[in-house]
């Protein structure tokens, strides 16, 4: 059985906080040169914080296996802005290759769309099966090019979808 079969999306509220919780300090974990938090700064963070991110704005989608969340990605839709925002994007290896990427990213974009946002997100450079992603679904990259945190080596490219 693949796991693009045996996995569900779901896009999540306030009361799933410890699922997105789980997932997404899973994935700073395995992939600290991905995301702009850091580890040790999300593990300090409050249930509060947790309830507030995983209710929006915009939504959070996480995908579920039998033994829990294995994969997230969000879309920030903040009001001061013209553009919505994807983040978070993450699949655990095990997962990986399947497609469950790219259907998170489909739920995404099509709230994108019901809301009629531009879609911009952030890739690592050097994440290559990410921009492949991101391109497959009609993004470019901008040629903005910023370091992914404060004092990181570690550059990110600014991509906009077409």
């Amino acid at each position: 059985m693949s796991t693009v079969s045996s996995t569900e999306l779901r896009v999540i509220g306030a009361d799933d906080w410890e699922d997105f919780r789980a997932v997404r300090l899973e994935a700073l974990a395995d992939a600290p040169d991905a995301f702009g938090a850091t580890l040790a700064e999300a593990s300090a963070q409050p249930p509060e914080v947790w309830r507030e991110r995983a209710a929006g704005p915009g939504p959070v989608v996480l995908a579920f296996a039998d033994h829990g969340p294995v994969a997230m990605g969000g879309l920030f839709v903040p009001d001061a802005s013209d553009d919505a925002f994807v983040w978070g994007m993450w699949v655990r290896p095990t997962f990986r290759g399947d497609g469950v990427a790219a259907r998170i990213l489909e739920r995404l974009l099509e709230h994108a769309d019901r809301v009629g946002r531009p879609v911009v997100l952030h890739v690592s450079q050097g994440n290559d099966s990410a921009r492949r992603l991101y391109e497959r679904h009609g993004f470019v990259t901008t040629g903005e090019v910023q370091p992914l945190r404060e004092g990181s080596p570690v550059l990110i490219d600014t991509m906009r979808r077409r």
